[in-house]
C-alpha cells in the first residue's frame, strides 16, 4: 500500500503522512522544502520517498503521476491563501496561489483518476476548506479557489459513481486548523476565534485523522467539527448577500501579521 501526499512538509499533509504510515502505507512525500521532507522521512517507520517538486509546474505534475503510478491514495494537500482587499492584493501572489490551489489539484486529480480507473481502485482526497461554501470578501481569491476544488471533486466523484467505479473521491472542508496557513497568508486567526474556544481552531492531527477515516469510508464531503458542520448548514438558510456581509465582518477582525 502506498500514498502520495502533496504539501507533506507541514500541517495537515505531514500529519496525514504520519497517520497513513501508522496504518502501514509507504509514503511518497511531495513538497518544496527538502529539509522538512528529510525530517519526515527520518520520523516515519514505513518506506518514505521524498520528492522535491513545485506542483504549479505541469511538467512536474506529469512526472509525479508517471513516477507514482502504483499508489493507492492521492492526497492533494498543497495550498495557501492571500489575505486582503481584492484591489490591493498582489496579482502575482494570487496567480501563484491559483496555480497551487486550483491548477495543480486539477492536473493531479485528472492524471490519477485515469490511472486509478485502469485498475478500478484508488482513493483521492482533495483538501478544500469550509471557505468553499461561502463568498469570502478580504479572502476572495482563496475562497473562490477552494470552491473550485469542492465542485470539481463532487462532479468527478459522481462520474465515477455512474461508471460503477471503485475509484473514490473525497473533499476535506475544514474550518481554521492549527497549521502554518496563517503565517503564509500573513493573518492571525486569534482575534475573535479564541473566545469561541478550542473547538473552533482544531488541532491538525485531529483533522487529519478524521479526514482519513472518512475518506476510507467513502465519505464525499468531509467537514470536521460540530461547529463547522453548523456553519456549513447556514448556507442553506441565509442569502449569499448576507453570507458575504457576515464573512466580511469575520475577516476584518483578523490581525494582519508583520
Amino acid at each position: 500500500m502506498k500514498a502520495l501526499i502533496t504539501g507533506a512538509s507541514s500541517g495537515l499533509g505531514r500529519d496525514m503522512a504520519r497517520l497513513l504510515s501508522e496504518k502501514g502505507y509507504d509514503i511518497i512525500a511531495v513538497a518544496r522544502r527538502k529539509d522538512r521532507l528529510s525530517e519526515l522521512k527520518n520520523e516515519l517507520k514505513t518506506n518514505v520517498e521524498t520528492v522535491v517538486a513545485d506542483v504549479t509546474d505541469i511538467k512536474q505534475c506529469e512526472m509525479l503521476a508517471e513516477y507514482a503510478k502504483d499508489v493507492d491514495v492521492l492526497i492533494n494537500n498543497a495550498g495557501f491563501g492571500v489575505f486582503g482587499d481584492f484591489s490591493s492584493t498582489g496579482l502575482s501572489d494570487e496567480l501563484r496561489m491559483l496555480d497551487t490551489n486550483v491548477r495543480a489539484v486539477h492536473i493531479l486529480t485528472k492524471l490519477f483518476v485515469k490511472e486509478f480507473e485502469k485498475k478500478n481502485s484508488g482513493y483521492i482526497l482533495n483538501v478544500s476548506s469550509l471557505a468553499s461554501f461561502f463568498p469570502g470578501p478580504l479572502f476572495s481569491s482563496y475562497y473562490a479557489s477552494k470552491s473550485y476544488v469542492l465542485r470539481l471533486t463532487q462532479a468527478v466523484a459522481e462520474e465515477q459513481r455512474r461508471k460503477k467505479s471503485n475509484v473514490k473521491l473525497s473533499v476535506l472542508c475544514p474550518g481554521p486548523v492549527h497549521t502554518e496557513f496563517s503565517e503564509v497568508a500573513k493573518v492571525s486567526f486569534g482575534t475573535g476565534t479564541e473566545k469561541a474556544g478550542k473547538t473552533v481552531i482544531l488541532p491538525s492531527r485531529d483533522v487529519a485523522e478524521y479526514a482519513i477515516k472518512k475518506m476510507f469510508k467513502g465519505k464525499q464531503v468531509i467537514i470536521p467539527g460540530a461547529v463547522m458542520k453548523i456553519a456549513a448548514f447556514l448556507r442553506h438558510i441565509l442569502s449569499d448577500k448576507l453570507l458575504a456581509k457576515s464573512a466580511y465582518t469575520i475577516q476584518s477582525k483578523k490581525c494582519i501579521t508583520k
